[in-house]
C-alpha cells in the first residue's frame, strides 16, 4: 500500500483517525500478535513478514502506546537467569557479567535455581517465565542443553540465549565456550611436564562440558603419545565434596597418579584437601590442574594452575545478545570475541621428578 492509497482512504481508515495495532494487522494481513512481535523485535518472525508489517507501520504512521505495548506483549523489565550449576562461584561470576550488560538498560536480573533431575522442571520453568512475564532468559549449562526447556520458551515466545560448550542453536541464541580446547591445553601441559600417570576427575554426565573436557584431555594426551588409563578416571559432580571423594579413590591406587586434572576448580580444591590429609606436598608429590580459573585459584597455596574460562565475560556477552534486538542490532552478528579457554600456569603443577 502506498502513501497515495492511504491518503485516498483505501486503507479503510477514517480521515483524522489515529491508526491502531488492529489496523496494522488488518492491512498487513497478519494477526495482532504478529504485529506485536514485530514491534517488540521478536526473533520469532519471518523476515518477509517483518518487512511487510514494518512497511505498513511506517506508511500509516502508527506509533504504539508504551503502556499498551507492555500489556499486549506481556513483558516485564526482568531478565531471568535459570541455572542448575552446583558451583556457587560460577553462578556468582555469571550474574556479575549479566549485570554488567544490563546496567543502564532499564532491565533487572532475577535468578532462578533449578534441578534438571526434577521431573517437574519444565512446568516449574514455564510457571516462572509466565509469572514474571520475563523480557528474556539466559541459560548457562546444563539447563541450556535441555531441549524440553527450549521448547517451552519457544512456545511462550520468550527470547533466550544459551551458553554451552558446543553449538546447539542458531548463532543469535548461542554463546559457545569451546571447553575441549582448554582441556587440551591442560593435557599437553601435563604431558610436557613428563607426567604419564594422569588422573582425571570429570563433571556430572548431565553436563556436555564433562564430555567435552574429557575428550579434549584424551585427544591432547594421545597427540603426546600418552594414554589416559581408565583406572585413573573418576566421576565427580562439580562440587568440592565430590572432588574429595574422587581424589581419595584415585590416590588410593597403586601406583597413584602423579598428576590430576579436574573438571572444575571446586573439585581441584577437594584434591588439595585429600593430598594434604595424606601428607603429600603439592606440586612435588602431586601436580594439580583445574578448570574455570575462578578467583579462588589464585588464593590457595600453592596457586592453582587452571584453565581460564571467562565466566563473567560470558554472562555479559550472553546478555548483550539478548538485548541486541531491543537496540536494533542483529544478535547473530554482534562484534564479540570468540570464547576460547586458555591455560593459566601457576604453582600447583611441576615437572615430574624421576
Amino acid at each position: 500500500m502506498t502513501d497515495d492509497d492511504i491518503a485516498n482512504g483505501r486503507s479503510g481508515l477514517k480521515p483524522g483517525k489515529r491508526p491502531t495495532i488492529n489496523d496494522v494487522a488488518r492491512i498487513a494481513g497478519v494477526s495482532k500478535k504478529t504485529v506485536s512481535r514485530v514491534i517488540n523485535q521478536s526473533p520469532f518472525v519471518r523476515e518477509e513478514t517483518r518487512v511487510k508489517v514494518s512497511a505498513v507501520i511506517e506508511e500509516l504512521g502508527f506509533t504504539p502506546d508504551v503502556q499498551a505495548r507492555g500489556l499486549a506483549f506481556r513483558r516485564s523489565f526482568l531478565v531471568g537467569l535459570i541455572y542448575d550449576n552446583p558451583s556457587p562461584n560460577y553462578v556468582v561470576n555469571m550474574q556479575q557479567g549479566v549485570l554488567d550488560a544490563l546496567r543502564g538498560s532499564g532491565l533487572e536480573l532475577v535468578v532462578h535455581p533449578c534441578d534438571r533431575g526434577n521431573p517437574n522442571l519444565v512446568a516449574e520453568i514455564r510457571a516462572f517465565v509466565e509469572r514474571q512475564k520475563l523480557f528474556g532468559v539466559i541459560l548457562p549449562p546444563s539447563v541450556s542443553e535441555d531441549e524440553s526447556v527450549i521448547d517451552v520458551l519457544r512456545e511462550l515466545d520468550c527470547p533466550y540465549v544459551r551458553i554451552a560448550s558446543v553449538s546447539l542453536d542458531e548463532p543469535g541464541r548461542m554463546l559457545v565456550t569451546n571447553d575441549h580446547l582448554g582441556a587440551a591445553e591442560a593435557g599437553r601441559h601435563l604431558a610436557d611436564l613428563g607426567h604419564r600417570r594422569i588422573g582425571f576427575i570429570s563433571g556430572p554426565t548431565l553436563f556436555r562440558s564433562s564430555a567435552q573436557r574429557g575428550g579434549g584431555l584424551r585427544g591432547a594426551l594421545a597427540e603426546k603419545g600418552v594414554a589416559l588409563d581408565e583406572r585413573y578416571v573418576a566421576q565427580g559432580a562439580y562440587t568440592f565434596e565430590s572432588g574429595v571423594e574422587a581424589a581419595r579413590t584415585l590416590l588410593a591406587l597403586d601406583p597413584p597418579p602423579t598428576a590430576i586434572f579436574t573438571g572444575n576448580d571446586e573439585m581441584a580444591l577437594g584434591v588439595f584437601k585429600v593430598a594434604r590429609d595424606m601428607g603429600l606436598e603439592i606440586p612435588r608429590d602431586l601436580s594439580i590442574v583445574g578448570f574455570d580459573d575462578l578467583p579462588m585459584a589464585s588464593r590457595v597455596w600453592p596457586n592453582l594452575t587452571s584453565v581460564r574460562l571467562p565466566i563473567r565475560d560470558m554472562g555479559r556477552m550472553a546478555a548483550e545478545k539478548l538485548l541486541a534486538p531491543m537496540r536494533g542490532l542483529d544478535a547473530a552478528t554482534l562484534d564479540q570475541p570468540e570464547v576460547r579457554p586458555s591455560l593459566v600456569i601457576r604453582d600447583s603443577a611441576t615437572a615430574l621428578k624421576v
